[in-house]
């Protein structure tokens, strides 16, 4: 269990398999119904200009910013992560784009850890293209960070444990700076999720999922979403239009998000991926507690044996973040990675193994593998996986569902 839940409430997956009744569903069903409807009608043309303008809550009007089904797994996320709000995106990465492109503009700066998802990298590129100023940090340490805050330093953004390095940023060092700076926190939960931690422990001001991996967990359904902690005072955040500045000042950064996120730029989550998430939902705690157990069991084996150069896991001893990892996170997630040799001889490692899907992806209910050099990090460059500690015999794993003796019977015969 998160080690931040709370002792007085239901149980995480309590709350989560009761979660559409207690919202409320029509006809008594057990799920919210996928709603397809792409406009909303209303009797009174007052009420439709109440929902544009924001004064009618609860009302739709056009399914680019949303449906009832969206909204209901958003209720969830929301509850997950103990926050405030959640804005639902087709994907993890529309998530991230939004936020950057909705929060700041040309002449600000962003702080991002330097051990970060290869297309989030691909992004910070784009964002200097846009007049963005972007400066990457060894994470691990709050005082490099603190080194590269500027006059116009408006966000710093980390991941929990960074795919495919394992790298663990100072996430409560971190929090407290930036709370201290007035600085956005965006803290990229994907890996861990709020199973195995909240982000809000360290005073995160936004939460980032990609739902299509630890929170779907069965690799059927894209998805993204952005929470908000309530931790933030958006109203001395300068970047916040005038529009937006109306109400509980706590919404504003999630209406800003939604609005320009969803309505202008379009990355909506379909009702159809919406309703698979929500019910891949309901097994999280189970299945990220067997996957983590597996992932642990054969990062020790792959540690000892004499075969593997190194292995990244945060729950093991010798991961240089696990006094962080053990101080925030329950358990470890399906995440590892493992050095061995130069890249031919990882590739044929992973050709002589059996189980492992040869694929792309994470979070899956199937053991996923990859080379990461030569694919996912290729396009990054030599000079980029040099600094991100990414070498080219790196194989990455996101550990599934599989009994693990069978994992490791065949990593054991693959190595043999």
């Amino acid at each position: 269990m998160s080690k931040t839940s709370k002792t007085d409430q239901p149980g995480f997956t309590t709350q989560i398999v009761h979660a559409d009744q207690h919202f409320g569903v029509e006809h008594g069903g057990i799920h919210k119904p996928i709603h397809t409807s792409v406009q909303y009608g209303y009797d009174r043309v007052e009420d439709l200009i109440g929902v544009f303008q924001g004064t009618l809550k609860g009302g739709y009007n056009y399914a680019r910013q949303g449906t009832p089904t969206t909204a209901a797994l958003e209720s969830k996320i929301t509850q997950m992560e103990q926050g405030i709000g959640t804005v639902s995106f087709a994907t993890g990465m529309a998530a991230i784009t939004a936020t950057f492109l909705t929060l700041l503009k040309a002449g600000d700066h962003l702080v991002c850890s330097q051990f970060v998802f290869g297309n989030t990298n691909s992004l910070l590129g784009t964002l200097k293209d846009l007049g963005i100023g972007v400066t990457t940090v060894d994470a691990t340490h709050a005082d490099k960070v603190a080194a590269a805050i500027q006059p116009s330093t408006r966000m710093v953004f980390v991941e929990t444990i960074a795919n495919p390095g394992t790298q663990v940023p100072d996430l409560s060092a971190i929090g407290k700076l930036c709370a201290d700076r007035g600085l956005v926190y965006v803290v990229d939960n994907t890996i861990t999720s709020p199973f195995l931690f909240r982000p809000s422990s360290v005073q995160a001001s936004l939460v980032i999922n990609s739902l299509t991996k630890t929170i779907a967990g069965h690799g059927s359904a894209l998805g993204g979403a952005v929470t908000d902690t309530g931790l933030y005072n958006w109203d001395s955040y300068p970047n916040i239009f005038a529009n937006y500045r109306k109400g509980d000042a706590r919404q504003w950064g999630l209406q800003q998000i939604r609005k320009k996120g969803l309505r202008d730029m379009g990355g909506t989550l379909s009702s159809e991926h919406a309703h698979q998430i929500s019910v891949g939902a309901e097994t999280l705690s189970l299945r990220v507690t067997q996957s983590s157990a597996t992932a642990l069991s054969l990062a020790r084996f792959l540690e000892d044996h004499k075969a593997v150069d190194r292995v990244y896991y945060p729950m093991l001893a010798s991961h240089p973040q696990h006094a962080i990892a053990k101080q925030h996170f329950s358990a470890g997630s399906w995440l590892l990675s493992f050095e061995l040799g130069d890249e031919a001889a990882a590739l044929a490692f992973i050709n002589r193994l059996k189980l492992p899907v040869v694929a792309t992806g994470l979070g899956d209910t199937r053991t996923l593998i990859i080379p990461v050099a030569p694919t996912i990090f290729w396009e990054a460059g030599a000079q980029v996986r040099a600094a991100m500690g990414i070498a080219d015999g790196l194989i990455r794993l996101s550990v599934g569902l599989e009994e693990s003796p069978d994992l490791l019977g065949d990593f054991e015969q693959a190595l043999g």
